[in-house]
C-alpha cells in the first residue's frame, strides 16, 4: 500500500500511517505546499494519496497518479479543492474531515465576530502607536451582540454551533437561510428560515458558515451588501469564493456595512497590497479557523485511517458519497 502525503501533518496521523502494516509512505516533508512538479512525481503509482485543502487534485494529477490510485484523503473538511467529476469517473474513493474541526472554528467565528465588532485590532494599535491618550466617551465604539438580530447562511454542523456559542450573549433573534429549511437544526435557537436577500435587510451580523458551490459562489455581493443595514458586520468563515471581495471592499470603503471579519480569502494568502488590508473596519485572519493543537491532530489521524481503510477496502470513517 504504497501511499503519498503532501505535506508534514501532526504526528499522531504520520504515526497511525508508519506504523500500518504494509503501507509505504512518501511525505513531502515541509511546512510549505509541496510543488506542482514534485505532486505529480510524487503521486505516480500510488494507491492512496493524502493531501491537504491547499493541493488542487485534478484531472492532471489524477492522470500522473495512473489507474492503481484507489483512495484520497483530504485533511479538510471541505472539497472544493478536489476534481470531483474526474475522481468519480475512475472510481477512486474520498475521505474528509467533517465534525473534528465544528467547535475549534465556531470558536474563531465568535473570536473573529467580536473582533470586528467592537474593533479590537484596532484599538489594539491605537495602544501601541500612542492613539491611546484618556478616556473619551465616544472613542473605539463599536457594536454589541445584546439585542441583536443574528443571520447564520448555511445552518450546518458548524452554523449551530456558532449559533449555540452567539446565544449566551444575549442574541434576540437568530435568521438562517440555505438551500431549504432545517427545523430540526433550528428549533435549538428558535432560528427563523428567510430568503438570502431578507436575512441581509434584518440581520445585524451576518456569518457565512456554507459550502462552496456553483449556487453560493459569490453570493455574497453588491446586491448583498447593499440590503444590509450601515451598522451591520459581517463574518466569513466557509469559502473566500463565496464573497466578492471587490464588492464587499466597496460597502467598507463607503460606510455601506460597519465592518468585516474574514477568516477564508480569494486568494489564499492575500496578497500583502489588497485593498481589503487597507482598511481599518476588515479584520482578516490566515484560514486559522481549525488551528487547535487538538483539532489538527485529531484532524490528521482521521485522515489516516480514512486512507488505511479506503486501501483495506473497509468503510471510511468519513467517506464523501460521490
Amino acid at each position: 500500500m504504497a501511499v503519498f502525503v503532501t505535506r508534514r501533518i501532526p504526528t499522531e496521523g504520520l504515526r497511525v500511517l508508519s506504523q500500518a502494516s504494509g503501507c509505504r509512505v512518501q511525505l513531502w516533508d515541509s511546512e510549505e505546499p509541496v510543488p506542482r512538479a514534485e505532486l505529480l512525481a510524487g503521486v505516480a503509482g500510488k494507491r492512496g494519496l493524502l493531501c491537504l485543502l491547499s493541493d488542487r487534485i485534478d484531472r492532471e494529477v489524477l492522470d500522473a497518479a495512473g489507474p492503481d490510485l484507489k483512495v484520497i484523503s483530504t485533511m479538510s473538511v471541505g472539497f472544493d479543492h478536489l476534481s470531483l467529476e474526474d475522481i468519480k469517473q475512475r472510481g477512486i474513493r474520498v475521505g474528509y474531515t467533517p465534525d473534528v474541526l465544528t467547535d475549534a472554528t465556531a470558536e474563531l467565528s465568535v473570536a473573529l465576530l467580536l473582533s470586528a465588532c467592537r474593533r479590537l485590532p484596532e484599538a489594539v494599535e491605537q495602544v501601541k502607536n500612542g492613539g491611546w491618550t484618556t478616556w473619551k466617551p465616544l472613542w473605539m465604539c463599536g457594536y454589541g451582540l445584546s439585542d441583536s438580530t443574528v443571520g447564520i447562511i448555511g445552518l450546518g454542523r458548524i452554523g449551530q454551533a456558532i449559533a449555540r456559542r452567539l446565544k449566551p450573549f444575549g442574541v434576540k433573534k437568530f435568521l438562517y437561510t440555505g438551500s431549504g429549511p432545517r427545523p430540526e437544526n433550528a428549533a435549538e435557537f428558535g432560528a427563523d428560515f428567510v430568503p438570502l436577500m431578507k436575512l441581509a435587510e434584518e440581520s445585524d451580523f451576518v456569518v457565512v458558515t456554507c459550502a462552496l458551490t456553483p449556487a453560493t459562489q459569490g453570493m455574497c455581493n453588491k446586491d448583498f451588501f447593499a440590503r444590509m443595514k450601515k451598522t451591520s458586520v459581517f463574518v466569513n468563515t466557509s469559502r473566500g469564493a463565496v464573497v466578492n471581495q471587490e464588492d464587499l471592499y466597496e460597502a467598507l470603503a463607503n460606510g455601506q456595512i460597519a465592518a468585516a471579519g474574514l477568516d477564508v480569502t480569494t486568494p489564499e494568502p492575500l496578497p500583502t497590497d489588497h485593498p481589503l488590508l487597507s482598511l481599518k473596519n476588515c479584520v482578516i485572519l490566515p484560514h486559522i479557523g481549525s488551528a487547535t493543537y487538538a483539532t489538527r491532530s485529531t484532524m490528521a489521524v482521521l485522515a489516516a485511517n480514512n486512507l488505511l481503510a479506503g486501501l483495506r477496502g473497509e468503510p471510511m470513517p468519513h467517506e464523501l458519497q460521490l
